[in-house]
C-alpha cells in the first residue's frame, strides 16, 4: 500500500474509532433504528439531488445497502442499545476483517499469503488482550448482535469489491438511499412513531455519523477497496479499537490500562505487517527493453579468395577451411 493510503487508511480509522462514543452519545436521545433511518437520510438527501446515478449494477448498490447499512448498522445499533458498551462494540465488530478474508477467498478467489496470516495473528492476539483486560462484560444477546453486524460488514466489503465503483462518494450516497427507505420502514414497525425532541448532543452526534462517518468514511473506505485486495484493506479497521478506547478515555474517562497500550502495540505492528511485502519485492518494477543493437554482418573471407594474383597453392592440411 502506497504512503499516502495508508495514512488515509489509519485516519479512517480514528474517525470510525470515535464513532461509537458519537453513537452511544446519539441513542441517549434516539430509539436505535430510527437513529440509523437519520443517519442514511441525510447522508442521502440533497446528495442525491446532485450526484447523478450510481454508475455501477444495481444489483451491487442493493446489496452494499443491504450489508453495510441495514444489517451492520442495525444489528450494530440495537447491540449497544442492549448493552455492549462502546468500547467493547468497538473491538468485536473488529471481527469483520476475518468475515472479509474469508469471504474474499471463498467469493473472489483472492489469495491469502503466509505474512498476511502472520500479521493479522499478531493483531488479533492484540485484540484477545483488550478484551481480556474488559473482562469480557456485556450481555450475550448484545455481543450475538454485535457479531451479526460485523458479518454485515464483511459482506459489505465483498459487495464494494465486485462494484468497484469508478466515484465512491457518489456510490455511498445511493447505498445510503437504499437503506434509509427499509431502516425508516423498520423504525416504523418495531419502534413506533418516534418522539423529535431538538438537543444539541443529538444532533451533532446524527451530522457525525451521516456526513463525517458514513459518506467520508465509506468513500475511503471504498476508494481503498476499489485498488487493494480486499485481504489488505480489511486488517486497517484493527486499529478501530485503539482510537475508540482513547477517544473514550477522553471524553468518557475510560481508564487506559498497561495491558491495553499493549495490545495497542501488537495491533498496530500485525496490521503494519500484515499490509507490506518484504523488502526486496516491495517495490519490484519489471526491466524496460533493451533497445536493439545494429551491426554490420560479417561476411567469411576464405583464404584462396583473398589472394588476387599469383598461382595457387595448396594449403595445408591444418590451415585448410
Amino acid at each position: 500500500m502506497r504512503t499516502r493510503h495508508l495514512f488515509l487508511a489509519i485516519g479512517l480509522a480514528a474517525v470510525w474509532g470515535f464513532n461509537f462514543v458519537v453513537m452511544e452519545a446519539g441513542l441517549r436521545h434516539f430509539p436505535p433504528l430510527f437513529y440509523v433511518a437519520l443517519r442514511f437520510t441525510l447522508a442521502a438527501f440533497p446528495a442525491l439531488l446532485f450526484v447523478g446515478g450510481p454508475r455501477v449494477p444495481w444489483r451491487w448498490v442493493l446489496a452494499a445497502g443491504a450489508t453495510l447499512g441495514v444489517t451492520q448498522y442495525g444489528l450494530l445499533l440495537l447491540g449497544m442499545r442492549a448493552g455492549m458498551p462502546a468500547g467493547l462494540t468497538s473491538l468485536v465488530v473488529q471481527v469483520q476483517a476475518v468475515f472479509t478474508v474469508i469471504l474474499a477467498v471463498v467469493l473472489l478467489g483472492e489469495r491469502v499469503t503466509a505474512r498476511r496470516i502472520t500479521g493479522m495473528a499478531v493483531a488479533f492476539a492484540g485484540l484477545a488482550m483488550v478484551a481480556l483486560d474488559l473482562g469480557g462484560g456485556g450481555p450475550i444477546g448484545a455481543l450475538v448482535l454485535v457479531i451479526g453486524a460485523a458479518l454485515g460488514w464483511g459482506a459489505g466489503n465483498i459487495a464494494v469489491r465486485k462494484a468497484s465503483p469508478p466515484d465512491s462518494l457518489r456510490f455511498m450516497v445511493w447505498l445510503s438511499a437504499v437503506a434509509a427507505v427499509p431502516m425508516m420502514a423498520l423504525s416504523l414497525l418495531a419502534e413506533g412513531v418516534p418522539r423529535l425532541e431538538f438537543s444539541t448532543e443529538g444532533t451533532l452526534s446524527v451530522l457525525y455519523v451521516a456526513l463525517v462517518s458514513t459518506l467520508g468514511g465509506f468513500g475511503v473506505w471504498g476508494f481503498l477497496l476499489k485498488r487493494y485486495d480486499a485481504s489488505v484493506v480489511a486488517p486497517y479497521s484493527l486499529l478501530v479499537p485503539i482510537f475508540g478506547m482513547s477517544s473514550a478515555a477522553l471524553f468518557d474517562g475510560e481508564p487506559v490500562s498497561p495491558l491495553k497500550l499493549a495490545a495497542a502495540a501488537l495491533i498496530l505492528s500485525g496490521v503494519l505487517y500484515s499490509s507490506t511485502r518484504p523488502r526486496g519485492t516491495a517495490h519490484a518494477v519489471p526491466a524496460p527493453p533493451r533497445p536493439r543493437r545494429w551491426t554490420v554482418p560479417r561476411v567469411p573471407v576464405s583464404l584462396t579468395s583473398a589472394r588476387v594474383s599469383g598461382p595457387q597453392e595448396e594449403a595445408p592440411a591444418g590451415e585448410r577451411l
